[in-house]
Formats: structure tokens, sequence, C-alpha cells
């Protein structure tokens, strides 16, 4: 009787142990399904501060070439409709918008709370909605001085005409080659938030209530 009573003691013991880890597997495994597939928090930081440098060295080089811009303006006084964009301020102010929403990605990249990472996404929504515009104006910048550069032989410096006109052309391109670059820039922060949000809400769904 001693030796039942044992041997019935030491099964219930093990099957107490084994039940919850049979409990937990399915719980593990689901976890491990709804793992982010392109990397580790880590990576996704990285990627925001190189995205956030990006848009700073950005801004910085769309500011350098509007000063330029508007400083061609001042020494040639030619027909002013070659610096259509200098007068619209998209160099200064959609270089403060690009600026501002690349501090807030480098700074969400690298204290990522919720806050910071709000006010980024925010801000690359402002900054797409700008990178936008601008390329409507740099567009529309560069058809004026196509339709402007015919008639410079009608001027009365046609040489320097042309002579602005080019540089005018040169700078506008650059202008919307680095807006083109800021819009792509902004779209992909903004992508990598919604596909983080995501995936949080996946798990959130997909993970069951823990059962007493």
């Amino acid at each position: 009787m001693a030796s039942h009573e044992v041997d019935n003691a030491e099964l219930g013991s093990a099957s107490a142990h084994s039940t919850p880890g049979s409990e937990a597997g399915p719980d593990e495994l689901n976890t491990s399904v709804h793992q982010p597939i392109d990397g580790s928090p880590d990576y996704q930081k990285a990627k925001l501060q190189v995205l956030g440098a990006i848009q700073i060295l950005n801004a910085a080089m769309i500011l350098a070439l509007g000063v330029f811009l508007g400083s061609l303006q001042y020494l040639y006084h030619v027909q002013k409709h070659f610096f259509f964009t200098f007068y619209t301020g998209y160099p200064i102010w959609g270089a403060v918008f690009f600026c501002s929403s690349g501090i807030l990605s480098v700074v969400a990249g690298i204290k990522p709370t919720r806050a910071w990472i709000e006010n980024s996404f925010g801000m690359n929504i402002a900054s797409a909605t700008i990178a936008l515009v601008g390329t409507a104006f740099l567009s529309l910048n560069l058809a004026v001085n196509i339709q402007s550069l015919r008639s410079c032989q009608s001027s009365e410096s046609p040489d320097l005409c042309n002579y602005t006109g080019s540089i005018s052309n040169g700078m506008v391109s650059l202008l919307l080659i680095l807006t083109s670059l800021e819009l792509c820039v902004t779209i992909s922060a903004i992508a990598m938030w919604c596909s983080a949000n995501c995936c949080n809400s996946r798990e959130e769904i997909s993970s069951p209530p823990n059962s007493v």
C-alpha cells in the first residue's frame, strides 16, 4: 500500500509539472510568429536615424542652393521669372520643414518613446506635403525657363539672358532632384512607422488573454 501511494504521488507531481509547459507552448509559438520580419528594434532605430540624417543634409543643400539662386538674381538684373522658385520662398521654408522632420526622426531613433515617434510621424507627413508642393513649383519654374530661353534673342543682352537662364535651369533641376529625394525619404519613414504599428496591432489581436 505504501509503495502504491508513493507511485501515485510521483505521478501526480509529474503531471502537475508538465501541465504549465504544455499550456505555454502555443503562446510561445504565437509570439514567435508575429516577430518583425525586417529585423530587430535596434535595426529600426538605426534606420530611422539614417533617414533623419539624410533629411537634415538634404535641407542644408536645398537652403544653400536657394541662397545661391537668390544671390544670382541680385547680381544679374534680367528676366525675373527665371527665379520664380526663389520668390515663392520654397528653398527657405521647405528647408525648415525638412530639417525639423530630420531632427525629430533622429531623436525618435535615439529615444523611441511614443511621443517622439508620433511627433516624427506627423512632421514627416507635413514634409511630404511640402515636398509635393515644392515639386510643383520647381516643375513650373523649369517650364517657364524653357519658354524664357526662347525669347532671350529679343532681349537687350541675349548672351547674359542665355547664361542666366542656363544657370537657373541647372539650379532648379538640382532642387527638383533633392526635393524628389526628400519625398522618397519621408514616404519611407511614414511607411516604416505604419508597418511597425500594423505589426503591433496584429500581435495584440492575435495573442489571446491568459486563462487562469
